[in-house]
């Protein structure tokens, strides 16, 4: 199923019956087009917490989410926003229409920062993102919401001809953003190849690859290089869903986690961000597999984005977790964990269009977190995802039931 670009009849008539349900605030300020950036998304602060290098902590008993039988009568969920999250969405929609066939999930892509907007301006009922909400949002959209629903990370991908697929190139938060910036340009650069004793890279130019759209995928890769890299990258160019790349020669602006994937495969040289759920698109037909980097932690531990790795992190910053679940899992000093970790996030109108339409979205999304349900193996696995923590789940819990009409 291809990603849309334009809004159906329906949809569109749906934009039309929101924009009149817009609050009066709205109305005396007009809706902007709604961008995370570091001038006004403060991040929120966590205390980091170490874990033992490749021994997560074992998992409690989950955490059992409020079982809520969607209301009667057919209903249709709009959800937009994420690339990442779409894969998931793909799977989830069929399955919980074949066990509720009174609810539809219309699910969409289009970026985060498309899915945040058309949540605020009531367009969908459920808007998707990869980056948490800035405060100014919340202050602009009053009762709009972020709840947490699986937890996920984001590889860095490199297609470099004649490497052995064996191989998995370390590399720093500091080396990416000398890349992204212009000042390494080549494969055999010395700031690389000393990172990788062993391995033989070419001298070839490194093409360096970025999301063009809205993306919550450049909000995490972003904070990644500005909290590796802040007297650098982090003090002058900083982090946010849109950002301005430096203009270099060896660079291009993709759309979508697809159009990143389909142009690292199309690009010999380039190096690219893509969130784990394109994974095994990433290393399958067509197109060479793309390698996918160790990337270095804040203990200096060269981590791969496997289900291990992942989890740490998340265990690390769980009780640091707060109510409204705006938190960056991204950098922390946990030995064992993987640095670029991510809450995927629902956000939520502050106000459904109707009572049943508050009940749908409320049943839909205690179903997504269940963890025999929609947080099971048979839909995280596919697209390499992690079932939220126990304490998390149990923040999400209350979150959902707050979402009213």
């Amino acid at each position: 199923m291809p990603l849309r670009t334009s809004q159906s009849p329906t949809r569109r008539a749906r934009a039309v019956l929101g924009a009149l349900t817009v609050t009066t605030a709205f109305l005396a300020t007009g809706v902007a087009a709604i961008t995370t950036t570091a001038s006004a998304a403060p991040r929120a602060s966590a205390t980091r917490v170490a874990d033992k290098k490749g021994k997560p902590k074992k998992p409690s008993t989950p955490v059992p989410t409020t079982d809520e039988t969607p209301p009667s009568g057919n209903q249709t969920i709009y959800e937009e926003g994420s690339t990442l999250l779409y894969p998931l969405y793909e799977e989830w929609a069929p399955a919980y229409h074949k066990e509720y066939p009174n609810i539809t999930i219309d699910p969409a892509g289009g970026g985060s920062g498309k899915g945040v907007t058309d949540a605020a301006d009531g367009v969908v009922d459920i808007g998707s993102s990869d980056a948490y909400l800035s405060s100014s949002q919340v202050s602009e959209y009053p009762g709009l919401k972020n709840i947490a629903l699986e937890i996920s990370a984001q590889m860095v991908n490199y297609n470099i001809p004649g490497l052995s697929d064996s191989v998995h190139l370390k590399l720093t938060g500091q080396v990416l953003s000398q890349i992204y910036q212009g000042k390494i340009t080549e494969w055999d650069n010395p700031a690389i190849t000393g990172l990788n004793p062993g391995v033989t890279l070419p001298p070839d130019n490194i093409i360096a690859l970025h999301r063009s759209d809205s993306s919550g995928d450049t909000f995490l890769f972003s904070t990644f290089l500005s909290d590796a890299d802040p007297s650098g990258w982090g003090s002058s160019i900083g982090y946010g869903t849109s950002i301005a790349f430096p203009a270099i020669s060896n660079s291009a602006g993709e759309t979508g986690n697809g159009g990143m994937l389909t142009a690292c495969k199309n690009t010999p040289g380039s190096v690219a961000y893509i969130g784990i759920s394109y994974e095994t698109k990433a290393e399958s037909p067509p197109g060479p597999a793309l390698g996918i980097a160790q990337l270095a932690n804040a203990s200096g531990h060269y981590e791969l984005p496997v289900a291990g790795t992942i989890v740490a992190e998340a265990q690390a910053l769980e009780a640091k977790t707060p109510t409204d679940e705006t938190l960056s899992l991204i950098y922390d000093n946990a030995a064992g964990g993987y640095p670029i970790v991510n809450y995927e996030y629902a956000i939520i109108p502050g106000k459904e269009s109707s009572p049943s339409e508050a009940a749908a979205v409320r049943a839909f999304l205690y179903w997504a977190i269940d963890p025999n349900k929609g947080t099971s193996a048979t839909y995280l696995g596919p697209v390499n995802f992690q079932p939220l923590t126990p304490a998390v789940t149990a923040l999400s819990d209350a979150q959902i039931a707050s979402i009213s009409d």
